[in-house]
């Protein structure tokens, strides 16, 4: 057993714990609503770029990420199709045309959807842990995406997501923390 970010993790291993186990748990959540605090860690800055907000999945490709401190910012995903409000403008984007913002997304998409098919199509998997907490890690193959990210780290347990920590190819690094809204 050792520390990995603020979990506690075994090894995992076929008898206790493997990758379609938790990309089947991850595809039973068809949608949902959670808070976000992350933190940005720039080499050009000597404290983290701290931002906060609310994120909104609906299964399988739809995903907001909506900031308000420290100012509003609107990410909105609907399939291939990448829409960022930023005050009085708005930028549409297709994902087609942008294949390393395509992967990162797909990160996110990918393992909230579990869809192993998908992220493999891109990454390289990983998974520490069990059920109750793991550590599922993205290593890029494509030369594209490696030129920007190093590692993608998701941290969970059973079929959510609790943290997301981005090391990016320039050394700069990400880190959410993600807070599951209980709808009655």
């Amino acid at each position: 057993m050792f520390m990995v970010g603020f979990f506690y993790v075994r090894p995992a291993t076929a008898d206790n714990w493997d990758i379609n186990q938790l990309m089947h748990g991850l595809s039973q959540n068809q949608g949902g609503r959670a808070t976000f605090v992350e933190k940005k860690f720039l080499a050009v800055l000597d404290a983290p770029v701290e931002s906060s907000g609310d994120l909104l999945y609906r299964a399988p490709d739809h995903l907001e990420k909506i900031t308000r401190r420290p100012k509003l910012e609107s990410l909105i995903l609907d399939r291939d199709v990448l829409t960022i409000v930023r005050g009085s403008r708005t930028h549409t984007l297709s994902l087609r045309n942008y294949p390393e913002i395509d992967a990162v997304v797909g990160s996110i998409r990918g393992t909230l959807a579990g869809d192993r098919a998908l992220l493999e199509q891109t990454y390289r998997l990983s998974l520490e842990g069990d059920e109750t907490r793991w550590i599922l890690t993205l290593t890029p193959v494509e030369r594209e995406v490696v030129a920007v990210v190093q590692k993608i780290r998701m941290y969970g347990a059973g079929g959510a997501v609790k943290s997301i920590e981005m090391l990016q190819a320039d050394g700069d690094r990400s880190v959410m923390s993600i807070e599951i809204v209980k709808t009655p």
